[in-house]
């Protein structure tokens, strides 16, 4: 099974927020939605600007808590690394 860790971004260069799942579609989905309240919903964070796959569920969510005590630097600096216009990644996942 799979497990990813992902960030979304509210625009370019926007507000970010790191987050852990087993179905990156149907989450995201969740979001751009705004079906769950909470953080993204209230700041319009939608635009999945990166995401990675992990086998083991322990792996991803050790990811995500350490990816959360980075500087916004750090995340910048990861996003942009394969995604340096920012552009949304939702449909790719299709």
């Amino acid at each position: 099974m799979q497990y990813y860790v992902y960030i979304l971004a509210s625009r370019y260069n926007g507000t970010l927020y790191v987050g852990v799942c087993r179905n990156l579609q149907k989450r995201i989905w969740q979001h751009r939605e705004g079906v769950v309240p909470g953080f993204t919903k209230r700041y319009a964070v939608k635009c999945l600007v990166y995401y990675e796959v992990h086998e083991e569920i322990e792996q991803a969510i050790h990811r995500e808590k350490r990816m959360k005590k980075w500087s916004r630097a750090m995340k910048v600096r990861l996003i942009e690394k394969d995604n340096p216009h920012w552009l949304d990644l939702y449909e790719s996942l299709f």
